[in-house]
């Protein structure tokens, strides 16, 4: 399976990297790839490490104006021209997505996947991975969006919350079909 993980490029404590460790691990015992943003410093390169390290392969795509921070070993490197294009490459060559720790980029890829998912134009499994309560604010807000009307499809259907990477991947694996 093809995993986008959206995430910070910034460089992070232990409360955060023990976490994408730890999943990373997972993906890549999984024989499963990592679609990332190509970004080869702070949290990003955790994961990548952690991926490769347990045998997964690595799809970055960067943008032009990041692409000297791009990974030079992944298996596969697209350089997009702007943000929108790279989120658009993501979410091509990915089968489900997966929202982790981030700033304000990380939020948009969160926000501009659940608004494509809503109109259904893709239908692909996304889970907020939810590392040390980072994302109770939105998902108390997404859930409020749910209950006064504002979504057409349950939140239930929209995004699947995760407290750790484990939950994370069993839920993907099993929107897969893979057991």
């Amino acid at each position: 399976m093809n995993i986008c993980v959206f995430l910070s490029a910034s460089d992070l404590g232990p409360r955060y990297t023990e976490p994408a460790r730890e999943f990373a691990a997972l993906i890549g015992k999984g024989g499963h790839t990592l679609v990332w943003g190509g970004s080869d410093t702070g949290l990003m390169k955790v994961m990548a490490d952690g991926v490769r390290e347990h045998g997964g392969r690595l799809v970055g795509v960067s943008v032009e104006f990041l692409a000297a921070k791009a990974r030079q070993d992944a298996d596969e490197m697209v350089i997009a021209a702007d943000l929108a294009q790279r989120k658009a490459e993501l979410l091509i060559r990915a089968d489900a997505v997966v929202v982790m720790v981030g700033g304000a980029g990380t939020l948009d890829e969160a926000t501009e996947i659940l608004e494509l998912k809503k109109h259904g134009l893709h239908t692909k499994p996304v889970v907020l991975l939810n590392t040390a309560g980072f994302y109770d604010g939105l998902k108390e807000q997404l859930r409020r969006m749910d209950e006064e009307g504002f979504l057409p499809l349950p939140l239930t259907e929209l995004v699947f919350f995760a407290e750790d990477g484990v939950s994370a991947l069993a839920h993907l694996e099993e929107k897969a079909g893979i057991a």
